[in-house]
């Protein structure tokens, strides 16, 4: 009987004060999924200690364990980042190779692929000027003699294979940002 009428007084409480104490956590953190795991958290301590929330005093009480649990858990957080921060210094940069994430391989290894297709669709003449300037490093003015071309129309070749190039990459950040569920970076071209 004790314990029934106990669950049903932390239900009461539950409910009165579980949306305050996640609207204090959520001002606090600036974070909605934060605060409701910071009011959870409290609301676990309290049933686990139930000499705490018989008496009258909760309200001041569960302010003060609020604003304790978040501050341990900025420091938690504060000394987490340190020790990753100092291990991180430690490593060789070639050690730091291994954390890459295996996506940013795959997605190099499409953007060389679209990369590939486009230059095959692009007319002869203005591939292979991109491609002299671009892969073989060549400048504006020994593309134009290699080719018989007036450096002007190198330059005009250059330019709208990257206007071409740009509005594809453009269009295939866009489709991996919709498809994907984490933020891509702003890619610039």
């Amino acid at each position: 009987m004790y314990a029934e009428s106990n669950r049903k007084e932390f239900e009461k409480l539950f409910i009165r004060y579980f949306p305050k104490v996640r609207s204090f956590a959520r001002i606090l953190l600036k974070s909605e999924q934060d605060a409701e795991d910071v009011a959870q958290d409290i609301f676990v301590k309290l049933w686990e200690q139930p000499e705490i929330w018989e008496k009258n005093f909760v309200r001041n009480y569960l302010y003060t364990m609020v604003k304790n649990h978040i501050f341990n858990r900025i420091k938690r957080k504060n000394i987490e980042s340190g020790y990753i921060h100092s291990q991180i210094d430690t490593l060789s940069p070639g050690d730091l190779a291994e954390f890459r994430d295996p996506l940013d391989e795959m997605y190099l290894d499409e953007m060389r692929l679209l990369l590939k297709l486009a230059l095959e669709r692009m007319p002869e003449k203005r591939r292979k000027v991109f491609e002299m300037s671009r892969f073989q490093h060549l400048s504006n003015s020994e593309i134009a003699v290699r080719l018989n071309l007036s450096v002007r129309t190198v330059e005009q070749h250059i330019y709208l294979a990257l206007r071409e190039l740009k509005k594809l990459f453009l269009f295939a950040v866009f489709l991996i940002k919709l498809l994907s569920t984490d933020p891509l970076p702003v890619v610039y071209i």
